[in-house]
């Protein structure tokens, strides 16, 4: 029997978790970052991640693909930035999950920020300090979480992270999703609509997949309902926010301010209005990063290849029809 060909484009830190499986498998390095990462032609796996070649590839499948692996297991928890002709005609896996802590704990992170303003509260000298010390005697005290209200709009694997951090700290926790409830989460208030949701909430945390039902779904008839003052965050794809809508909202007062760890696109142009935004923070998608999504995604992949060798079902399947 032949071993497996399986083209790596994740890199030589993957090659300790392949080698245990000898020779059932021929590891075959790529780059997804070269011009053609779909060239893989005769591959029976393909391991990638999210790269500008692969945003950049043809609407239709190219020579190079071939009739394409069996199996192809991405990196990220979406797969927004792959051409549909990837996902369609084999199992495609992701990394659901795999950074789900790191980005909760920077939603959280960024809900403290804001409450607390200790990012505004700096002293440079002995008069500046009594000063700062006596506005929050006098009346300006700094903000807190307990009995804030976070809604989430989505509620996998990173919503329910972030749920659990913020019922940590007091928070009231309300959230939408696309799919069904199951009934059996702790804590958590389903609520129908995501324009039932914004009215209500003090912080929003937009954690869903960027698919064609959810581009462009937070818009400016959405952040007109917005409760006044609103902390809106966003981890998930830049596409799903209407960015010149965002601005308005934040110059009207609607929305008080915005943390964004995604924007659309990535990088966005000099001179663009949210690099220099008095009430945006913005951060160059980083939230995923955390000292265990590397052993996460080895792991996954481990586990995955040896499901595959045996014949069993694998993991996290991507749904093609619904976009993740």
């Amino acid at each position: 029997m032949r071993p497996l060909v399986v083209v790596n484009q994740l890199g030589a830190g993957l090659h300790p978790a392949l080698a245990p499986f000898g020779d059932r498998v021929r590891v075959i390095d790529g780059d997804r970052e070269g011009d053609v990462p779909w060239d893989v032609d005769g591959a029976d796996i393909l391991l990638t991640g999210p790269s500008r070649s692969w945003q950049a590839a043809p609407d239709r499948r190219p020579a190079e693909w071939g009739a394409g692996p069996c199996w192809v297991q991405i990196a990220s928890a979406g797969v927004d930035g792959f051409p549909a002709w990837l996902l369609q005609g084999r199992a495609v896996t992701c990394g659901r999950g795999d950074a789900a802590v790191p980005i909760a704990e920077y939603v959280l992170g960024a809900l403290l920020l804001h409450e607390k303003r200790l990012d505004t509260v700096r002293p440079d000298g002995p008069a500046a300090w009594l000063r700062e010390a006596a506005a929050l005697k006098r009346g300006s005290p700094l903000g807190g979480l307990a009995g804030r209200v976070v809604g989430l709009a989505g509620y996998g694997a990173i919503g329910q992270a972030v749920a659990a951090r913020a019922r940590a700290f007091g928070m009231r926790v309300l959230a939408w999703r696309r799919g069904a409830w199951t009934g059996t989460e702790q804590d958590v208030e389903p609520v129908a609509r995501l324009a039932e949701l914004i009215e209500q909430v003090d912080h929003l945390v937009l954690a869903l997949p960027l698919t064609r039902e959810t581009e462009g779904c937070v818009n400016a008839g959405l952040l007109a309902r917005a409760k006044p003052g609103l902390h809106l965050v966003n981890v998930a794809r830049g596409p799903l926010v209407d960015q010149d809508a965002l601005v308005a909202a934040l110059d009207s007062g609607r929305v008080g301010f915005a943390t964004l760890d995604v924007t659309s696109p990535e990088p966005l142009p000099a001179g663009h209005p949210f690099y220099t935004h008095p009430a945006i923070r913005l951060t160059p998608h980083v939230s995923w990063s955390g000292p265990a999504v590397g052993q996460n995604l080895r792991r996954r992949i481990t586990a995955n290849l040896e499901r595959f060798l045996e014949g069993r079902p694998l993991q996290d399947v991507v749904d093609a029809a619904r976009g993740y």
